[in-house]
């Protein structure tokens, strides 16, 4: 499911319409229509406000079903969201985890071809 459809369920299921969502925000309702439509994206500030309205993991918000199609921009959203909060030192053995997980997981995907 992406994320447009993801934002639309979760509104529906709060029984909310696009303007309530985009007051809470503090947003247009045309800006919050957008992102429904997958014209354009959140920010990185916008989607911690969505899934605290909705209360849910910022993950799950951007989170794709088909794990293939995880693009490099959505795995530095993730790393940016995740590291919210750390201090630099934190943040740098994060993303040198990140990092040595993903070379990883690459190999066992290169060998395997």
């Amino acid at each position: 499911m992406e994320f447009s459809e993801r934002l639309k369920k979760l509104r529906k299921q709060a029984q909310l319409t696009q303007v309530d969502v985009a007051e809470k925000l503090g947003i247009s309702q045309p800006a919050y229509a957008s992102w429904e439509r997958g014209v354009k994206k959140p920010t990185q500030e916008n989607l911690v406000k969505i899934a605290k309205l909705f209360n849910v993991s910022v993950d799950t918000l951007v989170s794709n079903d088909k794990t293939d199609d995880i693009g490099l921009s959505e795995v530095e959203l993730l790393f940016r969201t995740t590291s919210n909060g750390m201090s630099n030192e934190e943040k740098k053995v994060f993303k040198q985890e990140l990092l040595q997980f993903m070379e990883e997981r690459k190999k066992l995907f290169d060998d395997k071809n």
